[in-house]
């Protein structure tokens, strides 16, 4: 999975916005004729998410946004890579990640749970 965090910044063009828009759609057609986009999706902006923490087994809910950090999660992408050194070189080439300081990308892989086990029918 690779996790795209970039800054929430209001003030970039409508222009710059529809470039790296193009970018990402060019990327994600790559990847799909590779065969190796399994799903993608960008994420709505930090202020409309909410939290939810249990506390005294009750929850407690609050409205976004939660961290103190110029980046946040603005989307991702699931890659079927065959190692660390593919999804590697996938996640360099996501149009956020050359953003420079403005933007970078978690690569993680996603923990497989033998058949049957919760989350996999």
């Amino acid at each position: 999975m690779m996790l795209i965090y970039s800054q929430e910044d209001e003030s970039v063009s409508h222009d710059d916005r529809g470039a790296v828009a193009v970018a990402h759609r060019a990327f994600m057609e790559e990847a799909q004729r590779r065969g190796a986009l399994l799903a993608a999706d960008p994420l709505e902006p930090s202020a409309t998410a909410t939290l939810v923490r249990l506390h005294d087994g009750k929850a407690m809910v609050t409205d976004g946004p939660f961290a103190e950090t110029k980046e946040q999660l603005a989307g991702y992408y699931i890659l079927d890579c065959q190692d660390l050194d593919e999804a590697l070189e996938w996640a360099a080439r996501i149009p956020t990640a050359c953003a420079g300081r403005s933007g970078c990308i978690e690569v993680r892989p996603i923990r497989e749970f033998p058949r049957g086990a919760a989350g996999n029918g």
